[in-house]
């Protein structure tokens, strides 16, 4: 049959990007406890096309991905960029796969399971340059403002919040384990499932460790950059502002050598 998207254009204009966009696929991804877990994708996947061609083959993209889907971790994810990319006779291909990754966490004091999801992403890209590879992962937090807990007669302003993540692939590492570290440098973490005793603490932790976006992005900028694992990661907080209409943001980055 006639491919039209090999035929050549005159109009001699290079696209840096084409391809498929908001793709939904049931995907697999690494899970430190349980070893795997199936979650749902969108997917963005792009190739460049030269200004002697028309097009690009959109099957193509989502062929290579469905063999890829049941193992798609990090290393893989590039694996299959290069497929990609080889498939459709590209100088570079680019690929974006956001999904909700779960964690079964416990209540702190009654220890009652519940589910809790976290907004990550793939990002990469592939080359005869080489390959660039970023993982991103948002996790909810609470805070409690340290200037009203510290002017207030009675109680302080706290409100949910969002930290967000980036790290360049180094050596491997565990989703979980970046997590933890956010959780951990928050007034306190968020829960899906909170009894009254549940409650009380967690209010009561969060009282007596009050913070700032700012405190909250240099605390965790320490953590990540003590783990000596990623040549290049950022941090970003926001707070969704309780008593005021604005919301409080905080970011910073870091750039190590690499090799």
């Amino acid at each position: 049959m006639i491919d039209l998207q090999s035929q050549s254009d005159t109009r001699e204009v290079a696209l840096l990007k084409v391809g498929v966009k908001g793709l939904e696929y049931p995907i697999c991804v690494l899970d430190k406890v349980k070893k795997v877990q199936y979650t749902t994708a969108q997917v963005d996947l792009y190739a460049n096309v030269p200004p002697c061609f028309k097009g690009t083959h959109m099957s193509r993209f989502i062929e290579v991905f469905h063999r890829y889907r049941e193992n798609i971790s990090m290393h893989r994810f590039l694996d299959m960029l290069e497929q990609v990319r080889s498939a459709l006779g590209a100088e570079s291909t680019f690929g974006q796969v956001r999904f909700p990754f779960f964690i079964e966490k416990a209540a702190p004091v009654s220890g009652l399971m519940s589910m809790m999801s976290y907004e990550c992403q793939y990002q990469g890209r592939v080359d005869s340059g080489g390959r660039q590879f970023t993982v991103t992962i948002s996790a909810p937090i609470t805070t409690v403002c340290p200037c009203s807990k510290a002017i207030s007669n009675r109680g302080a302003h706290n409100q949910r919040g969002i930290v967000t993540v980036t790290v360049e692939l180094g050596p491997f590492f565990w989703i979980e384990d970046i997590i933890a570290i956010v959780e951990e440098c928050a007034s306190s973490p968020v829960y899906s499932l909170l009894k009254r005793e549940d409650e009380k603490y967690v209010t009561e932790a969060a009282y007596d460790n009050p913070k700032f976006v700012e405190d909250i992005v240099r605390d965790v900028y320490t953590r990540i950059r003590d783990l000596k694992k990623f040549p290049y990661f950022s941090v970003e907080a926001e707070t969704y502002e309780s008593i005021h209409k604005h919301n409080a943001f905080a970011y910073t980055e870091y750039r190590g050598e690499k090799g």
